[in-house]
């Protein structure tokens, strides 16, 4: 899984911009698994482990309306918890996880619901929030399986939105050049 955290870190640096992580229930294992890559401390700037729910309400700014009727498990409190933790660390990036990783079910949901997002710089968003990207899964697997794979979807989804963007660019980038002749 280090390949993914390697190439994340790549792309920053290509990019030369910085990364946060929020991390419920990984308790830590996304910023172990970004920090054991060589080269992290020039792309990574921190991270929030957000266990407790006042925590994601008070450090990063999670709607606590939207926590007392959903449930810190909840799409909604994913993609608030990556633009918070963006927002604290003054970070480019913001990542962020939470779910049921087991042994019992939590806020109405069954083991294995985990809700992984992104939030950065994205083309046209125009906006400090960005408009960030949000993945439902639903994992199979004892609670140490459940939160590695939460660690490997979230860092495949970042990665997927840093490739994408850097493709875009190039593209872009190909496209004036051609035209310019």
């Amino acid at each position: 899984m280090n390949s993914l955290a390697t190439e994340v870190l790549r792309l920053l640096g290509v990019r030369g911009e910085t990364l946060a992580v929020a991390e419920s229930l990984t308790g830590g294992l996304v910023a172990a698994e970004i920090t054991a890559a060589p080269g992290a401390s020039k792309s990574f700037r921190g991270s929030v482990t957000a266990y407790a729910t006042d925590v994601k309400r008070d450090i990063l700014g999670v709607d606590s309306t939207l926590l007392a009727e959903r449930g810190a498990v909840d799409p909604q409190v994913a993609a608030q918890m990556a633009v918070g933790v963006r927002k604290v660390m003054g970070a480019d990036w913001g990542i962020s996880t939470t779910g049921v990783a087991g042994p019992e079910a939590q806020d109405g949901q069954p083991v294995g619901t985990v809700f992984v997002a992104v939030d950065g710089p994205f083309a046209g968003s125009g906006s400090s929030s960005g408009g960030g990207k949000v993945a439902s899964l639903r994992l199979n697997g004892d609670r140490a399986e459940i939160r590695m794979e939460s660690v490997r979807s979230v860092l495949a989804l970042l990665l997927k939105e840093l490739a994408g963007e850097q493709t875009g660019n190039e593209r872009a980038q190909d496209t004036e050049e051609n035209g310019g002749t």
